[in-house]
C-alpha cells in the first residue's frame, strides 16, 4: 500500500497521509483549510513497514482504507509545572498521615 505524506505549514509536527499523491478529494475541506497548503514530505510503501515513527501503522492503514486519509497530530505538550504541583500536593497529603 503506497501512500503520500504531507506536512502542514501551519501546524508543527502535523502530517497528512493520503492514498495517492496530490489527490485530496477524500480530505474534508475544513481539514485542508486548517492544515494549510500541504507540502509533500515523502512517499511510503506501508506494506514494507513494520512500524512508523510516531503513528500506529495499523491505524494509518485502517484510516486510509476507511476514509482515504490519516491525520497525524503531535502529542500534547506535558505541563511540567502542573505535574510538579500535583506531586508536591500528594507528598504533603502523605506527610499528614
Amino acid at each position: 500500500m503506497l501512500c503520500a505524506v504531507y506536512k502542514s505549514p501551519k501546524k508543527q509536527q502535523t502530517y497528512l497521509f493520503i492514498e495517492k499523491r496530490d489527490d485530496f478529494a477524500k480530505v474534508p475541506q475544513v481539514l485542508l483549510d486548517t492544515f494549510g497548503a500541504p507540502q509533500l514530505v515523502t512517499m511510503i510503501n506501508l506494506a514494507t513497514k513494520e512500524k512508523l515513527g510516531f503513528a500506529d501503522l495499523a491505524k494509518v492503514k485502517a484510516s486510509l482504507n476507511e476514509q482515504g486519509f490519516y491525520l497525524q497530530i503531535p502529542p500534547p505538550v506535558e505541563n511540567l509545572l502542573e505535574g510538579h504541583k500535583a506531586q508536591m500536593q500528594q507528598l504533603k497529603g502523605t506527610d499528614n498521615d
